[in-house]
């Protein structure tokens, strides 16, 4: 089969979270099962970019309203990757460093669909699926049923949509009707969704098929989806949880390019003892101490703003046994307090933070420490806490979504991770008073170790289903 993803991100490309991770990892192993899987995404200003060389595929116009851009698709031309990347350039809208944030997305995306949309048409043939990646192409399957110029050529090809987080929708409204190419007025209903336009509903209604990265999120949609309850509660016969993988060339101890100390099962505990140490030397931190990290935005879904009082308490109460590390970006209200952290005089010498991303040190502390805090209000799959079971780091999940289908509680049998319900102080503070008791138990810390890290959460099994979903709609 050809396969095209759409999507606003993919790894090494651009990345803004785990929807670049997947796109960035999924298209490869379809690709290793023997198929032809293609990446579109928008041709931001990159290092990637820059570092790399691309030969141009198509040149050619499109409207967005009255106005007519010009836009290049080009291809990059290493085969690194796995899959073809294409990328789709629009001086004016696309020629930016961050993937988001800026006044004009509704315009950048809808502008980005309309592109793939005019690139595709013109092929001599069509693809066998277009999989769409959340509200940024979830304008794609209506334009490709209802939009006069393409709908001779690209309806009856399947389109399905996966939602990595629906709390997003992409709202615009209905005066931005003019961007759409002119179409089925008729249809209005299928972008309609409280009196506005909405591409993730659009795309759930027009979408022959729509997955979630995992079963658990799909069940919490149909009473928890930003206000699509009910749309996902009618769509149900077409909707199906696939979980994700992680990349096992890009997270391996045994051979990760950003670890100088590498481990796999005959050797966990030294392995990680080494690169605790090299990553309590440079954050100042005691590497004969349990070491708690925190990875990832710093935004009201990670309950990001419970970890400030949450650190400082727990390390008055443990009177410095506990230590802390953040490593993230977000809510700069968020971020002061964490770094305000650092004048504390005694909590300073249990805790530390890196207030932005990076990719390297983000491995390097999946590898040294001890446990992993995901207090996540809304995880839809979450990948952090399968980079943490890779690495032998355990992880401490609050029970939603992927969290409580990829985490066992170590109560439980053949547990390996800790569980709470809420994402509070209070029940994250009983997380952590009993990751302190466990720490103390060396025989069950290495059980659980080597237990986690013998979990299988490679993409083999999510491509076998992607590619089995593939295959009923093409039947």
């Amino acid at each position: 089969m050809e396969i095209v993803h759409i999507s606003a991100e993919a790894y090494p490309m651009a990345k803004a979270g785990g929807l670049g991770d997947v796109v960035g990892a999924l298209p490869k192993y379809q690709t290793k099962a023997g198929h032809v899987a293609k990446v579109v995404m928008p041709m931001y200003r990159t290092k990637f970019l820059y570092d790399n060389q691309w030969d141009v595929d198509y040149k050619g116009k499109a409207w967005l309203g009255d106005w007519q851009f010009d836009f290049t698709v080009i291809k990059l031309t290493s085969k690194d990757l796995g899959y073809d990347l294409f990328l789709v350039d629009i001086n004016g809208l696309l020629d930016r460093q961050k993937v988001y944030g800026y006044d004009d997305d509704a315009e950048r995306f809808t502008a980005f669909q309309i592109a793939v949309m005019e690139w595709m048409v013109q092929w001599q043939h069509v693809p066998d699926v277009v999989h769409c990646h959340d509200h940024h192409t979830g304008l794609v399957p209506f334009i490709m049923q209802h939009c006069y110029a393409y709908r001779y050529k690209l309806a009856k090809v399947p389109s399905i949509i996966t939602i990595h987080n629906a709390q997003y929708q992409g709202w615009m409204g209905w005066d931005k009707t003019k961007y759409i190419p002119e179409w089925d007025n008729w249809r209005w209903g299928d972008l309609d969704w409280a009196n506005s336009i909405n591409p993730l509903a659009s795309a759930i209604k027009c979408a022959w098929r729509v997955t979630t990265v995992s079963q658990s999120y799909m069940d919490e949609l149909r009473y928890n989806s930003n206000g699509l309850e009910a749309l996902f509660e009618y769509e149900k016969g077409k909707c199906m949880g696939i979980l994700n993988g992680i990349d096992y060339d890009v997270w391996n101890p045994a051979d990760d390019k950003y670890l100088t100390e590498h481990y796999d099962l005959t050797n966990i505990a030294e392995g990680k003892q080494a690169n605790k140490e090299q990553l309590c030397e440079r954050f100042r931190l005691d590497a004969s101490k349990p070491l708690f990290v925190f990875i990832g935005r710093l935004v009201g879904e990670k309950a990001a703003e419970i970890l400030p009082d949450t650190i400082a308490t727990a390390i008055h109460q443990t009177n410095g046994a506990a230590q802390f590390l953040v490593l993230g970006s977000g809510d700069p209200a968020v971020e002061r307090q964490l770094n305000d952290l650092k004048f504390d005089p005694f909590v300073a010498q249990h805790y530390n933070c890196y207030i932005g991303y990076d990719e390297a040190l983000s491995h390097v502390m999946y590898a040294g420490a001890d446990f992993l805090l995901m207090p996540s209000r809304v995880e839809p799959c979450g990948l952090n806490q399968m980079y943490a079971l890779r690495y032998g780091t355990v992880p401490m999940v609050r029970s939603t979504g992927g969290l409580q289908d990829t985490v066992v509680d170590m109560g439980d049998w053949e547990g390996f991770g800790i569980r709470f319900t809420h994402a509070t102080t209070g029940d994250l503070l009983h997380a952590i008073g009993r990751a302190m008791d466990v720490y103390t138990d060396q025989a069950q810390m290495d059980t659980m170790r080597k237990r986690m890290m013998q979990i299988d959460h490679s993409w083999e099994s999510s491509v076998n289903a992607y590619l089995n979903l593939y295959q009923s709609l093409k039947a």
